[in-house]
């Protein structure tokens, strides 16, 4: 798989520095080309500028949060919007829960494993990237 997953770009929405690190150097060992982005407003232009494969997107984030750049991402880019897997904290039953719901879009809880993190994104990949 890690030969396959070489050219794939993936963009981690992450402001909390040590979760963004170990996301990025789990998937960088897999073989994944990875960029970080501290909130949503940041991302808008690193998706204006790259092809991205998939979207890891943390749902609380400073500026824009995951949930106003998944409307963008569905408004102005609607290819990447089957590309996403969320990311939050949060418990079970807040609004955040209710819009994943709604989204029909994979949701990784924090804290997570780099193994299962590692599991998420190639399934994610497999299941949307030709």
């Amino acid at each position: 798989m890690k030969n396959r997953a070489k050219s794939k770009q993936i963009l981690v929405v992450e402001d909390e520095p040590t979760i963004g690190r170990v996301c990025s150097q789990t998937l960088i060992g897999e073989g994944f080309e990875v960029d970080i982005a501290v909130n949503g407003s940041i991302a808008e232009h690193m998706i204006e500028e790259k092809k991205y494969d998939l979207l890891l997107i943390d749902i609380r984030t400073p500026v824009m949060n995951g949930t106003q750049l998944y409307q963008w991402i569905t408004e102005r880019h609607p290819e990447l919007a089957n590309r996403v897997i969320f990311t939050t904290g949060e418990l079970l039953g807040s609004a955040s829960e209710k819009f994943i719901e709604q989204s029909g879009r994979p949701f990784l809880p924090k804290p997570f494993t780099p193994d299962i993190l590692k599991a998420m994104v190639k399934e994610a990949i497999r299941r949307t990237v030709k």
